[in-house]
């Protein structure tokens, strides 16, 4: 009681105690944040001082992934999108430093040049009109975010400004090209020694000791000396930051006694059966696949793919099962079969005949809501059918009027070829548009209504008459069951646990599990071989504190799991030995055997030279250095490089060649005529110098650009 006593009596200076400390450790706290935090914490890069955003970055990401329709990864739409702002920030560093931009004249005459092809924008003349294209702008602005058309493709206020933004950037890298290409020439001294490259040239006799005269087994290769080799070429061999992994794959895959499972599911299908109703406290009987008349109720409540009410021919069934599925008669049932990832039922619902081709005529009257209908479209459903009824009684009466009222169908692509359309049985069309067509004999004149609108048709021809037919599939699909995929999580448990105190390859070898090996996976990768597209793991391996010799289990997008352990932190700057030693030790080793056969050889002229070395004096005529071939040895730029060094009749010293070791001796020198002008060869090195602008100066600036990188820490 004294204690609190004095506790209570000094309370106000406890208190004061407490909110200092609380005080101290905030403020503590935030600098230690402070110091610990950068302030480009928002941006996913710093490019020459500029910062690429974070969330204006994932927008994009995000963007073109649902554009590409689920066609490419997270990843893969960060890397495009990278590519994209990084180009972007690297080339308006240099268009401010140039002060190049795109004011309203310039945009205008870059707007002429991408538009003059669109007939929307052209006077009666065919001429652009400049005062078009300022009267459909104000349009989209006034109707955004609605859509007109332009081209026949939609396009709303939005897509248009997109659309301008674009074509600056085209117009400000053109004039940036253009600044560049200007200052580069081909000077008259060098199409002078361009045209003496090509056209200098010498005869010669040579000797080509190959490197493969000499066995492998001769030389011996330290790895000193493929280190050393790497030293000397530092830019064949630098390398990022990597990580090398193995890993074992628990698939979670259908068992035989899964599939079999799916057979027997099938067969029960097939036939009437008596099940008792719950209900009704009676049993019932459940009409089958065989009997049923309702085949695509039945088949979309039984089946992974939906029914398909249309005729088909024989080419659309694999060669497997087409004589099976082709030869049943009406009411017929084959399998249960397997195909692809699935197992399935096929029942022959009926057979007829009908043409592989159709060509007709339509007249297009689409209705508001109707697909593809703009926004110039005003008549209801109602009104559309009316309007397509009326035309019907015209050309009833008199088919002739057909093109003089073409003028009110919105067919724009048909309406060019008298409202005519040809297609095949197998292309892509409205299912009620493609009955009619093909369904009615030769002459036939309706009203058929689709998601497009409501169309007159005229069948016009038809093509060769085939055997057709409609059947009805239940499919279902291949998949492991609960059983099999519990038994699958306790094996790559109980292999997790065993590793955990064991060698990872040893245990593997004693479970028969296959081992997979993957070297060098860079931090924003996202494929492992063998298991796609696995993120998670890559991040993983480059995490603080994960160290070579950690393992970790990850579920895989196929279904399944896969246990990776880390085996190699390899840091950037020059490859292990290992890696290197792939493309060095050849090198290294071509280097040994040229000095091994120069030691060796004493001999002085080509003959004595080749008869000592089992080799023959070769000849080649007309050699050049613009294009230093050597018939029968291939390309040997220092080989015939020492060639023109030489006067007639004299013979080289021994030269170390791309495929072995040369002696060369040079039995005629022809020198190129001399030029008036060399204005003719000066004007195509300065041609060949503006085409690599094109390819090599973005990389340029890209490699000179300072670039933080941060990408790995958001993705």
């Amino acid at each position: 009681m004294a204690v609190l006593n004095k506790i209570r009596q000094r309370s106000i200076f406890l208190i004061i105690i407490i909110a200092l400390a609380l005080f101290s450790f905030i403020i503590g706290d935030i600098y230690q944040n402070l110091g610990s935090s950068s302030a480009n914490d928002s941006a996913i890069a710093v490019v020459n001082g500029e910062d690429i955003e974070r969330d204006d970055f994932m927008a994009k990401v995000e963007n073109a992934q649902r554009q590409s329709g689920g066609s490419m990864t997270n990843t893969q739409a960060m890397n495009r999108v990278w590519e994209s702002e990084l180009r972007a920030k690297v080339m308006q560093s240099q268009y401010d430093a140039v002060g190049i931009s795109v004011e309203r004249d310039h945009m205008r005459d870059l707007l002429k040049q991408n538009l003059t092809s669109f007939e929307e924008f052209n006077n009666e003349a065919g001429f652009f009109d400049e005062d078009k294209l300022n009267e459909f702008i104000a349009n989209l602005k006034a109707i955004s975010p609605e859509t007109t058309t332009l081209g026949g493709t939609p396009i709303n206020y939005q897509s248009w400004t997109t659309f301008e933004q674009n074509v600056a950037v085209s117009g400000v890298q053109q004039t940036y090209f253009n600044l560049v290409k200007a200052g580069i020439i081909g000077t008259l001294t060098e199409g002078e020694l361009d045209y003496q490259l090509e056209n200098n040239k010498v005869d010669l006799k040579y000797v080509q000791i190959p490197y493969s005269a000499v066995p492998d087994s001769l030389i011996e290769v330290k790895k000193s000396e493929i280190k050393a080799y790497m030293k000397r070429f530092p830019k064949k061999y630098e390398v990022e930051d990597s990580r090398d992994l193995i890993y074992v794959e628990f698939k979670e895959e259908a068992s035989l006694a899964d599939e079999q499972a799916i057979q027997d599911n099938l067969n029960t299908l097939i036939d009437d059966r008596k099940e008792y109703n719950e209900a009704a406290k009676a049993n019932e009987t459940v009409v089958g696949f065989k009997n049923t008349k309702d085949h695509a109720a039945f088949v979309n409540a039984n089946s992974a793919q939906k029914f398909n009410d249309t005729y088909v021919f024989r080419s659309s069934f694999s060669s497997e099962i087409a004589d099976k599925i082709t030869e049943l008669n009406v009411g017929d049932i084959h399998g249960p079969y397997k195909e692809g990832n699935f197992y399935k039922l096929t029942k022959m619902v009926a057979k007829k005949d009908i043409a592989d081709s159709t060509k007709v005529r339509h007249i297009l009257i689409p209705f508001v809501g109707g697909a593809r209908a703009d926004v110039t479209v005003t008549k209801t459903d109602a009104q559309a059918k009316a309007t397509a009824d009326s035309i019907y009684k015209v050309l009833r009466r008199s088919r002739s009027k057909f093109k003089s009222l073409l003028s009110l169908s919105s067919d724009k692509v048909s309406n060019e070829k008298e409202g005519v359309i040809e297609f095949a049985y197998t292309d892509g069309f409205a299912p009620e548009f493609k009955a009619y067509s093909f369904e009615n004999p030769k002459g036939s004149l309706g009203v058929v209504r689709t998601d497009f609108g409501y169309h007159v048709i005229e069948v016009l021809d038809q093509g060769q008459k085939q055997d057709a037919f409609k059947v009805a599939t239940i499919a279902q699909e291949i998949e492991p069951s609960v059983e099999t995929i519990d038994e699958v999580f306790k094996n790559k448990s109980k292999f997790e646990i065993a590793v955990a105190d064991a060698d990872f390859k040893s245990i593997a070898e004693e479970n028969k599990y296959n081992v997979r090996t993957v070297n060098s996976v860079k931090e924003l990768e996202e494929n492992i071989p063998g298991i796609g597209a696995q993120r998670a793991i890559v991040r993983w391996a480059f995490e603080d504190g994960v160290q070579e010799g950690d393992f970790k289990s990850f579920s895989t997008t196929a279904g399944g799991f896969v246990v990776v352990k880390l085996t190699g932190v390899n840091e950037a700057g020059l490859m292990s030995i290992q890696d290197g030693s792939v493309t060095a030790l050849p090198e290294v080793r071509k280097e040994k055997k040229a000095a091994y056969i120069i030691d060796r050889i004493t001999a002085s002229t080509l003959e004595d030279i080749a008869a000592a070395e089992g080799q023959t004096v070769k000849t080649a005529v007309a050699v050049n250095m613009k294009n230093p071939t050597l018939s029968g040895a291939g390309r040997e730029p220092l080989v015939i490089g020492t060639a023109f060094g030489l006067k007639e009749g004299e013979t080289s010293e021994l030269i170390e060649g791309n495929a072995g070791v040369y002696a060369v001796q040079v039995t005629k020198r022809t020198d190129a005529t001399a030029l008036t002008s060399y204005q003719a060869a000066a004007n195509r090195v300065g041609q060949a110098k503006e085409s690599a602008v094109n390819t090599q100066l973005y990389n340029a600036l890209k490699d000179a650009a300072e670039i933080e990188d941060n990408r790995a820490v958001f993705y």
